[in-house]
């Protein structure tokens, strides 16, 4: 249903799960475990493995903070993109690496739900693509102290009206891991 032209495949998209993003997130363990589980189910079915990987004045390149956290290993074959922005989309090169890949549909995973995560979300969409939010594979940490709803509900909201989500010959889904299916969509 991609409003993209001939571009029939899926790709898994891991945002962010790098150790500085994820060191205090809401059930951290279960969310890294459950996104080791996509990597490798991904990867059996062929569907490509997109890793994106955040860079600011907290995540620096090359510190521990910056790295993915050791329970996820990226294949060299597999595409890193580098962001300094909450979507996945702006100012990187995820679309080309996308576009290269005739891939019209993204399920997303990663951190931090309410920043990255609805950022890529919103900024897939509006692009054109499929979106699928998997959602026991994303997480957040305790922003509560400055305002926020606890990581738990901000979680189950975005898995809520992303659930509901419309757009004109787009399709948004908010599925569980185990719901996934990492199936091509015909052109």
């Amino acid at each position: 249903m991609t409003t993209l032209e001939n571009r029939p495949k899926t790709a898994l998209l891991v945002i962010d799960v790098q150790n500085g993003t994820v060191s205090a997130a809401h059930d951290r363990d279960a969310v890294v475990a459950t996104i080791a589980s996509l990597v490798e189910r991904a990867r059996a079915a062929g569907t490509e493995v997109v890793w994106v990987q955040h860079n600011d004045a907290e995540l620096v390149a090359g510190t521990e903070a910056w790295d993915y956290v050791p329970e996820l290993v990226r294949r060299a074959s597999e595409p890193l993109v580098q962001k300094a922005y909450g979507d996945s989309f702006e100012e990187t090169d995820l679309e080309s690496v996308l576009a290269a890949r005739g891939v019209g549909r993204v399920v997303v995973t990663g951190a931090q739900t309410d920043v990255c995560v609805r950022s890529t979300l919103h900024g897939a969409i509006v692009r054109g693509y499929d979106v699928t939010l998997v959602t026991d594979a994303h997480t957040t940490e305790d922003l509560s102290a400055y305002g926020a709803p606890p990581p738990a509900q901000v979680i189950a909201h975005t898995n809520l009206y992303w659930k509901f989500h419309q757009a004109p010959g787009r399709e948004a889904l908010a599925l569980a891991a185990a719901e996934v299916d990492f199936a091509d969509k015909p052109a």
